[in-house]
């Protein structure tokens, strides 16, 4: 298991956590964050790692096997423009995303699905922190009304 990088630390310190929350960590690499997070919201929250590289996925199952055989964690292999619930899987009340090109405006058009996805996988109020920040910010999801003529 890896050690928490002061940077990533800092990061999940900066979270709004507490206990019992469902987490989605978008670009999880090779766990670190995830694992930590999961640390934060305790036995009774659950915290889903997605990373769209299969090499990351695999570390990240191979360094979190105790938190994955509690409950707790869980990672897939997806890229966050593509995520969707699975059958029977709640939404979830947090996502954050570090380095992630379709949120921090380097990939716009993943970024626009991306967003779509996002409101359909949070609980009404989710929230979306993406690095950036100090050392985070929120991104605003809620839907815009359409402009009136």
């Amino acid at each position: 298991m890896s050690a928490v990088s002061p940077r990533l630390a800092e990061i999940v310190q900066a979270l709004p956590l507490r206990a019992g929350l469902r987490v989605l960590e978008i670009g999880c690499g090779p766990g670190v964050a995830a694992r930590a997070v999961a640390e934060r919201v305790g036995p009774s929250g659950f915290v889903l790692g997605i990373d769209r590289s299969a090499k990351a996925i695999a570390q990240a199952v191979a360094g979190s096997r105790d938190a994955i055989a509690s409950g707790r964690l869980a990672f897939r292999q997806v890229a966050i423009e593509d995520f969707v619930l699975e059958s029977g899987e709640s939404c979830y009340n947090l996502a954050f995303a570090v380095r992630v090109g379709a949120l921090d405006g380097r990939h716009p058009e993943a970024g626009l699905r991306a967003i779509g996805r996002l409101r359909a996988a949070l609980v009404r109020g989710g929230q979306l922190f993406i690095d950036g920040g100090d050392p985070l910010r929120e991104f605003a999801l809620e839907r815009q009304a359409p402009a009136r003529r």
